[in-house]
C-alpha cells in the first residue's frame, strides 16, 4: 500500500468511536481496520455478510473463505459471524450502521458522490455503495487528493454518474479533511503535514471555507 494511503487509513481511523457500528468499503477503506485506536471497540461490518471484521491477515495466513466485498481475505475478531446478504443489507438498510468509509471517483461540494462507474468503461457491477450511503448514519469519503492524471477528484461538479446526491458528510485525503455542515457546506478543518492552505487551494476545485481554528500539520506520515 502506498504511503498516502496508510496516511489517509490512519487519519480515518481517527474518526471512529467506541461502541460504534462501522462499514468498511472495498479498497482503501479496508486497511482502516489497521490503524483503529486503542481502546476503541468498533464492530466493522462488511457488506457481503460478515460482522467483527478484524485487521488484514498476514501474508501466508490468508483464508479464501474469509473475504470481504472486494474479494480480499479477511480475519475475524471474537464474537464475529457471518450470515447472509439479505441480512447484510437489512443492516444496512435499517439505519443500523452508525458510518461507513467509502472510495469514490468523484465528490463534489454539494456532497454528490460518483463512486461506481466511469463513462465509456467496462462496468463490473456498482456494488452496495448506493445503499450504504443512504443507509449509513454519517458517510466518510476516504480518497487520494489527486487523480492519476493530477485533475482533483474534489470538484465542483460530479461529471460521472451519481452514487448518491448530498451524502457526503467527511472527505478525507491525504492532503486534507474536510466536514460537511448543514449551513456552512464542506469546512476545512485540518491540513496534512507538507501542505500549506495554499497547497490545499491550489488541488481543490470544489468551493470550501477554511475553519478558524483549522489545524495545520494534523496528520502525516504512519510509524
Amino acid at each position: 500500500m502506498s504511503e498516502a494511503k496508510q496516511i489517509i487509513a490512519a487519519r480515518a481511523a481517527r474518526e471512529l468511536a467506541d461502541g460504534q457500528i462501522i462499514n468498511l468499503g472495498i479498497g482503501l477503506p479496508t486497511f482502516i481496520a489497521n490503524y483503529v485506536p486503542q481502546g476503541v471497540d468498533v464492530i466493522i461490518q462488511t457488506e457481503n455478510g460478515a460482522v467483527g471484521v478484524g485487521p488484514r491477515p498476514e501474508p501466508g495466513c490468508e483464508d479464501r473463505d474469509r473475504a470481504n466485498a472486494g474479494n480480499s481475505p479477511i480475519t475475524l475478531i471474537c464474537g464475529g459471524s457471518y450470515f447472509d446478504s439479505a441480512t447484510s443489507f437489512g443492516m444496512i438498510r435499517g439505519g443500523h450502521l452508525d458510518s461507513t468509509f467509502l472510495g469514490t471517483l468523484q465528490v463534489d461540494e454539494e456532497g454528490n458522490i460518483a463512486s461506481w462507474m466511469i463513462p465509456g468503461k467496462m462496468l463490473a457491477g456498482m456494488g452496495g455503495a448506493m445503499d450504504l450511503i443512504t443507509g449509513a448514519k454519517v458517510v466518510h469519503i476516504v480518497t487520494e487528493h489527486c487523480a492519476k492524471d493530477g485533475s482533483s477528484k474534489l470538484m465542483k461538479r460530479c461529471t460521472f454518474p451519481l452514487t448518491g446526491a448530498k451524502e457526503c458528510d467527511v472527505i478525507i485525503t491525504e492532503r486534507a479533511l474536510f466536514r460537511r455542515y448543514p449551513d456552512k457546506g464542506f469546512v476545512l478543518e485540518e491540513v496534512a503535514q507538507g501542505y500549506t492552505l495554499d497547497d490545499i487551494a491550489a488541488c481543490t476545485d470544489m468551493g470550501y471555507t477554511v475553519a478558524d481554528n483549522v489545524k495545520m500539520e494534523a496528520y502525516g506520515p504512519v510509524g
